[in-house]
């Protein structure tokens, strides 16, 4: 007998029946074949005709295209097991699936048509995401998750004001791109907060092991709140000194969170310290931003590449590894080629960092962070394809 079901006729096909399985998957081709235009464009001069330059471009699709699949199907599919509601599936995630893509298209091709249609098409799939999860919590009388809508709606700000700076519009330069960075960091560390300590203390406690991790308390919302504050500040004014000591503080209570978490004790298990990791990456990353800030000798993009392909990309992997394995059936285990993926989004991370300071290898380097991170996106794809794209295994 095989070891998946079978659909239902009249179901919907298996990758529709669930949001994590269209948007991991989207998430990770984008993450590759948008890394792979940039490096075409800023290799070989490839021009897009998008009112986008091809630098704000590359921002944009990583914030606004590759973020948001991700954060979509994370939401898609972690509200409905919060309020105990059926997922959304089959058309209603269809046409969901859709609009993401018509945003993708819409700013690929932004020059050759008006602008506000192309605003809004980039626009729909934020706000029905942000609908959907609405009504499903407050249908279901979980007020306190709501609160996750916040960065959400600062994130469709922030997409907005992109657009209408890069139309020209009197926008302070880089506003946008600044808003939704920090509310992107806002999610990492909220969601990273809940799941970090949780399945670290289920996998210690199921090996029998002591000293779990420490329930969250004042402190650590005290270092949560320092670090959104410092974040948002920061957004609009990034050169303040008084941010980049605010930002400082905020990394050192976040090293105290983390500590806490026991990330040590599963070193053992892959799936698990990733996570671990990726925390430690927006750490580094705060407290690299809070010294550029200060106006040391640190280069802003070692900052934001450490935030965005350090932490941003590290945990979306392992988020997406995990749910999918977890979502699917599979083993709470990573195999050698999950291994391999968190390995080359940190040697990403790392040699993109490097290229921000070794002046003589910048284009090497920014090569050699491309090729890992497309490869680590490409291997998801590859790896957990078949199981997003199938039904759960019995």
């Amino acid at each position: 007998m095989s070891s998946a079901t079978v659909e239902a006729p009249g179901h919907p096909p298996a990758w529709l029946t669930a949001g994590f399985r269209p948007f991991f998957l989207a998430a990770a081709l984008w993450a590759a074949a948008a890394i792979g235009l940039w490096l075409m464009m800023l290799e070989h001069g490839w021009a897009l005709p998008s009112r986008f330059d091809p630098l704000a471009w590359h921002i944009h699709e990583m914030l606004f295209g590759f973020v948001m699949a991700a954060v979509g199907g994370f939401l898609l599919t972690a509200v409905p097991n919060w309020t105990g509601r059926p997922f959304v599936q089959g058309l209603p995630l269809a046409i969901l699936v859709g609009l993401w893509l018509l945003g993708r298209i819409a700013c690929l091709v932004s020059a050759l048509g008006p602008l506000w249609p192309s605003i809004a098409a980039d626009l729909l799939f934020p706000l029905a995401v942000m609908g959907v999860s609405v009504r499903e919590l407050i249908a279901a009388g979980k007020p306190r998750n709501l609160m996750l809508m916040v960065p959400m709606g600062v994130l469709t700000a922030a997409n907005l004001l992109m657009h209408l700076e890069a139309a020209g519009r009197a926008i302070p330069p880089g506003l946008g791109w600044r808003l939704g960075f920090a509310a992107i960091l806002v999610l990492v560390s909220i969601i990273g907060g809940r799941i970090i300590p949780i399945f670290t203390r289920n996998w210690l406690a199921k090996q029998g092991k002591f000293g779990l991790p420490t329930p969250n308390g004042l402190a650590d919302r005290a270092g949560l709140i320092t670090l959104h504050i410092a974040l948002l500040v920061w957004a609009f004014l990034p050169a303040s000194p008084p941010v980049g000591w605010l930002l400082l503080l905020a990394a050192a209570a976040n090293v105290w969170r983390l500590g806490r978490w026991r990330g040590l004790a599963v070193r053992e298990e892959p799936l698990l310290l990733i996570l671990h990791v990726a925390y430690g990456w927006l750490i580094v990353g705060s407290a690299l931003l809070g010294l550029t800030t200060l106006g040391l000798a640190i280069p802003q993009s070692a900052a934001i590449h450490a935030l965005t392909v350090g932490a941003m990309g590290t945990m979306i992997l392992a988020v997406m590894t995990r749910a999918t394995r977890g979502h699917t059936g599979r083993p709470l285990v990573a195999d050698r080629t999950t291994v391999l993926i968190y390995g080359l989004v940190s040697a990403a991370a790392l040699t993109r960092i490097a290229a921000s300071f070794l002046d003589a290898w910048t284009m090497p380097l920014l090569s050699a962070s491309g090729l890992f991170w497309i490869l680590a996106f490409l291997i998801f794809a590859l790896a957990y394809g078949r199981a997003l794209l199938t039904p759960r295994v019995a």
